[in-house]
């Protein structure tokens, strides 16, 4: 699995730390169209137009999967996004291919210690959606192979239902329950408790426990605790 983010003496401390994954190399940007078999993005929602010339260079049957998040606080505002336009879609129009969207829906301190074999009765859910099946099937299986459940949530006009705002997103379920919180998505809320949530976040003080409490501030906004609670 190759990692893709500044240069590669700045990310090799930060790359291969996860037990279920195969190991990571930090390799150059030029040099990531060599032998891929999937390619995984980890950059900011917003600079996803500027890696469209490498990823053009990928043979067309490599799946691309996408864990990035729009935040406007940090991205700048995207009009089409904030107009309803799943985030999923923007990316995959951005790139000029299809990508499949997964892990974006799970916090980065969840990603490391969380994972669990197969069968394990504390293993989370990862949403995985997509257009393309072959594609989408391929990045399920790296899911389950980091240690996690991956839940198919539809295709790249579905991609509304992973995103900040909605009950599959960063609220840390099983498999049982993110089937059920991908069934409770409302369109027509997600943006709005998106901004609401943000704005609590901005709120709070540097002694909030920040990761900890983000998870319970998601469940709430979403009102999964009855779900969670069953």
């Amino acid at each position: 699995m190759s990692v893709v983010n500044r240069d590669q003496a700045s990310i090799i401390p930060t790359v291969g730390d996860s037990p279920h994954a195969a190991p990571a190399v930090a390799i150059a940007l030029d040099d990531i169209t060599h032998d891929v078999e999937l390619l995984v993005t980890c950059i900011p929602f917003a600079r996803m137009p500027d890696i469209k010339g490498v990823v053009n260079r990928l043979p067309d049957d490599v799946p691309v999967a996408d864990t990035s998040n729009y935040y406007p606080h940090r991205d700048a505002r995207i009009e089409e996004i904030d107009a309803g336009k799943p985030e999923g879609l923007w990316v995959e129009q951005q790139l000029g291919r299809p990508v499949s969207r997964a892990w974006n829906a799970l916090l980065q301190t969840t990603l490391a210690p969380r994972g669990r074999p197969k069968g394990d009765a504390d293993r989370l859910a990862v949403p995985v959606a997509g257009t393309y099946r072959a594609a989408k099937q391929k990045v399920m299986g790296l899911v389950d192979d980091s240690g996690f459940d991956p839940i198919d949530a539809g295709t790249v006009d579905d991609t509304w239902r992973l995103q900040m705002g909605a009950p599959a997103y960063c609220t840390e379920l099983n498999a049982e329950q993110m089937r059920r919180a991908l069934e409770l998505a409302n369109r027509d809320v997600v943006l709005a408790r998106r901004d609401a949530v943000l704005s609590i976040i901005a709120s709070w003080g540097p002694s909030q426990s920040f990761f900890e409490d983000i998870v319970a501030l998601n469940r709430a906004a979403a009102d999964l605790h009855s779900l969670i609670d069953q």
